[in-house]
């Protein structure tokens, strides 16, 4: 039974009225209807470390039941301000400028909503997480749209100079980046620092992949630079970094005034965060071991399904960071090799039994580059069952 709306009750205008069923819902849906092995959706399908587990039941038994305080359990903060120290030598203050919030996703609609106004503008480099924009047209701004350098999708520092105007309050920058698996440089986050420098623009610094960095690379946090830290909101992820993205715990850093207006939104938002799960998270984090030994523990999934993949006719594209291999197939014999990347990542969920993202879903007009994006947060013997197909109808 469907309930009706009362003939005096108007459907209500949608906020949000581009906004249908995402992408990651459709393939999953699908990869289950077919049996497909699901390399869509970016989440672990292997279980944390049992430690953390023992920590949330030791939290549980303790009776760590009620709400926490509004900005998140102080020694969750000090144990984050201490990481950021320790790894990109800015020092934040976790009275006055760390929150623990519900979520990466939460913090950049907090962030969004806190910092700018109505009418204000927004830049966001694309291809991009599928929540920025939403957030954006929820605050009443609008999103400019700059697109990352096509085929290597490095910033093109002139194409956002020149998407600058007056009314551009804030830039949103994803390193290491979802979809394309690169990682911006020194060198970058200079040129990025330098052509703000001018501005009143608010950076907001998506950084859930931080501790997802591979071949010796360092992750270059805004926290790294002192210049970008000052107008930033950084925020990073739990749930990425431990294998526990259903939990929806993360945190946001930024300079006192910045997060004053932060937490005005976020005590409104959802007020605090999973009291039992901020205190295990405390305590597991006084072992850095976890988030240290993570690049190396993904390099290893990383290598394992590159080599895999080298038996198919898919171009890959570089990985620098993040658990996702992009492909380029348009190699593959027609008429896949003509497919529009919607219809490529459903045959190949129907017919191959892998299923896979566009990377048009990242792109607000869908631009089409023949590319698909790979999940390889998974067991190995997930990879394995997925590379056993896709070397058999590829190769």
């Amino acid at each position: 039974m469907t309930l009706a709306l009362p003939a005096a009750l108007a459907t209500p205008a949608s906020r949000l009225p581009s906004v249908g069923t995402t992408i990651f819902t459709v393939m999953s849906a699908l990869a289950s209807e077919t049996g497909a092995v699901n390399l869509g959706q970016g989440f672990p399908d292997f279980d944390s470390d049992p430690v953390l587990m023992q920590a949330v039941k030791d939290a549980l038994d303790a009776g760590h039941n009620q709400y926490p305080p509004m900005a998140g359990l102080p020694a969750l903060r000090e144990a984050v301000a201490a990481k950021i120290a320790a790894l990109y030598g800015t020092a934040y203050d976790p009275v006055g400028e760390i929150t623990i919030t519900a979520g990466a996703t939460q913090a950049i609609l907090t962030a969004v909503l806190a910092l700018t106004q109505p009418g204000d503008e927004v830049i966001v480099l694309e291809p991009a997480y599928d929540s920025y924009e939403p957030s954006i047209e929820m605050a009443g701004a609008r999103s400019v749209r700059v697109p990352l350098t096509p085929g290597t999708f490095r910033p093109d520092f002139d194409r956002i100079a020149a998407a600058i105007t007056p009314r551009t309050r804030a830039l949103i920058v994803n390193t290491p980046h979802n979809p394309s698996g690169t990682v911006w440089t020194e060198t970058e986050m200079a040129q990025l620092a330098a052509l703000l420098r001018p501005t009143p623009i608010v950076l907001i610094a998506d950084e859930v992949y931080e501790h997802m960095v591979y071949d010796g690379v360092a992750h270059q946090s805004v926290a790294r630079h002192p210049e970008l830290a000052a107008r930033s909101v950084l925020i990073s992820s739990f749930g990425k970094t431990y294998h526990v993205t259903g939990w929806k715990v993360a945190y946001a850093a930024a300079p006192a005034a910045l997060m004053a207006e932060f937490r005005k939104v976020h005590q409104f938002n959802v007020f605090t965060v999973n009291t039992p799960m901020q205190h295990a998270l405390a305590r597991y984090m006084a072992d850095p071991r976890p988030y240290l030994d993570l690049a190396a523990f993904y390099q290893r999934k990383r290598d394992r399904f590159r080599a895999g993949l080298a038996g198919t006719a898919l171009r890959l594209l570089p990985c620098e960071g993040t658990y996702f291999q992009s492909v380029d197939y348009s190699a593959l014999p027609e008429p896949i090799a003509a497919l529009d990347e919607n219809a490529f990542c459903r045959w190949l969920t129907t017919e191959v039994g892998v299923a896979a993202i566009p990377m048009s879903a990242f792109y607000r007009d869908g631009v089409n580059q023949q590319i698909a994006r790979l999940c390889f947060a998974k067991r190995d013997e997930t990879l394995d069952r997925a590379l056993g197909r896709l070397v058999e109808s590829l190769s």
